[in-house]
């Protein structure tokens, strides 16, 4: 079966030298005839890691070559040494970053929550000589984030867990993500694996728990007018954008997913029934949605 080989790029912040993994999927369509091969990033939420996409990455190969990431903090990536760094515009500068490393002048981007957020900030950049995102998919995540779903996330978010099995880890962690729709137990062990990372003598989440930082100062304000911000930046996107919304989210409210079809992009948007926030894009259904979008002429 095809696998990704992990490979990394050194980033720069304020507080120095970082280094960004990513996971490549080689591209397995040749007889398209296309170099390079054209690139999609696809970019996970706020506490998960890159090998989210495996299944959607392999679907993906006869026509891309597939970058997934593991944003900074989480993974196979760096912790930060300053963790004020966990922000939206700082994962942005990653990703320019690995564009770089990439050697591609275009992209198509598919960003789940936190890794839509990153393709929204990307996308409505400036430039001189053309923005590098052609098509956009935001997973289950626009502008106006619902308190209600911080709140919840941020009730579990960096909390000390230490697990002995990596059973008893993926039990927890469906406790917390049963939104993410119906999984198989194999399906979830899968997805359950590269969350965790050995801990002694047994395991413990993958991530920085100080990513829960910046994220438990948020207050009603802030996240208000962090919402009039991020509409803003949505209005400056230019490409194509493909709106996935699980039907059941509690984070992307429908009237805010309607508004994204009526301005900016313009959005084309699609929901899944039976998912909340968000759709894992790991089933034929929701793959088949995004790849028709994609590659679409």
């Amino acid at each position: 079966m095809n696998q990704p080989q992990l490979k990394f790029v050194q980033c720069l912040s304020a507080s120095g030298l970082h280094r960004m993994a990513y996971w490549e999927w080689a591209y397995r369509g040749e007889d398209l005839g296309r170099e390079p091969a054209p690139v999609l990033v696809c970019v996970h939420g706020l506490s998960r890691q890159g090998r989210d996409f495996d299944v959607l990455a392999r679907r993906m190969t006869d026509r891309y070559r597939v970058i997934c990431p593991d944003v900074v903090g989480r993974g196979r990536s760096d912790w930060l040494l300053n963790p004020a760094g966990y922000q939206v515009p700082s994962y942005v500068s990653d990703m320019v970053t690995l564009l770089a490393r990439l050697d591609t002048d275009q992209v198509d981007w598919v960003g789940t929550s936190m890794g839509g957020l990153i393709g929204m900030g990307l996308a409505a950049l400036p430039s001189r000589s053309g923005n590098p995102l052609r098509r956009l998919v935001l997973n289950d995540v626009g502008p106006v984030i619902a308190i209600e779903a911080l709140q919840r996330i941020g009730s579990y978010l960096g909390l000390p867990l230490h697990f002995d099995t990596a059973e008893q880890g993926a039990a927890y962690l469906w406790t917390i993500a049963k939104s993410f729709g119906p999984h198989s137990a194999e399906q979830w062990a899968a997805l359950s694996a590269p969350m965790l990372t050995p801990d002694g003598n047994g395991l413990k989440l993958h991530y920085d728990p100080k990513i829960a930082a910046a994220f438990a100062a948020v207050t009603p304000d802030m996240a208000a007018a962090g919402s009039n911000l991020m509409w803003h930046v949505y209005d400056a996107i230019r490409c194509p954008t493909l709106l996935l919304r699980g039907a059941d989210s509690d984070l992307l409210a429908l009237e805010t997913a309607q508004a994204m079809t009526q301005r900016g992009p313009k959005a084309r948007l699609h929901e899944f029934a039976g998912v909340g926030h968000a759709p894992m894009l790991g089933v034929l259904d929701q793959i088949a949605v995004v790849r028709e979008f994609l590659i679409a002429p």
